[in-house]
């Protein structure tokens, strides 16, 4: 049995259009009766539910853009926050395409393997008890992602607080959170301090050096060989 439960939660954190809002009651459906979540994890998604099916669309993309697309702090594409300058960081975001491709999905080529929404989707391509497996492997950075974002008292923590409870994962204790720069100027500055290269796990960032947890989920992340799963049509 596939897990359409995952699959909603990567639509509720896609950037919210018009779609994404006429799909709410669809994905409400899904996520109160496949029973992967418990009724209190329902409830801790219902607020972001309420936001982006009612009130002003435009505030609602105001609000994913300043969570998400100003720093690296939330960021959804995963490799950001263990990334370095490591030369296999390119070969191991190609081996994760790869497994998506694998397991029957083909990704947008305008997106990276690496963003969040996608690896769920791809974990829902998956029989259930692997996709929570396969879940597991990025989850001290679900579960990081999920203290930052309640810091921030943003209803996308709800979401990202019941990915961590599903991937059986807690954040690394006393693990300093830079801010992001408020404004623009300071925001490219702080982008522009060290070259970026969209690829695979690699050496911790700052925030994780010295975490264990990390390092060995940058290890199953960059393991390809998956067991064999039945592909999706």
């Amino acid at each position: 049995m596939r897990a359409r439960t995952l699959r909603a939660l990567a639509a509720l954190l896609h950037y919210p259009d018009a779609e994404l809002r006429a799909a709410i009651p669809d994905i409400r459906t899904v996520l109160s009766e496949e029973g992967m979540l418990r009724a209190k994890d329902v409830r801790r998604i219902e607020p972001l539910l309420l936001q982006l099916a009612g009130g002003d669309l435009l505030s609602a993309q105001e609000h994913y853009v300043e969570i998400f697309d100003r720093g690296r702090n939330h960021s959804l594409h995963l490799f950001e926050h263990v990334h370095g300058e490591s030369r296999d960081r390119g070969q191991a975001m190609v081996d994760l395409r790869q497994r998506y491709v694998d397991a029957g999905l083909e990704p947008s080529s305008n997106e990276l393997p690496d963003y969040l929404p996608l690896f769920l989707e791809y974990c829902s391509t998956l029989p259930r008890g692997t996709a929570v497996d396969t879940l597991a492997e990025p989850g001290v950075i679900i579960a990081l992602l999920a203290e930052r974002l309640a810091a921030r008292g943003t209803p996308y923590a709800g979401v990202m607080a019941v990915l961590a409870d599903m991937a059986g994962a807690q954040a690394p204790e006393d693990q300093a959170v830079a801010e992001d720069p408020d404004d623009l100027a300071a925001l490219d500055a702080a982008w522009a301090e060290e070259e970026v290269r969209f690829g695979a796990m690699a050496p911790a960032a700052p925030d994780a050096a010295d975490c264990p947890k990390v390092q060995d989920m940058v290890a199953r992340m960059r393991d390809i060989a998956e067991p064999q799963v039945e592909r999706s049509h």
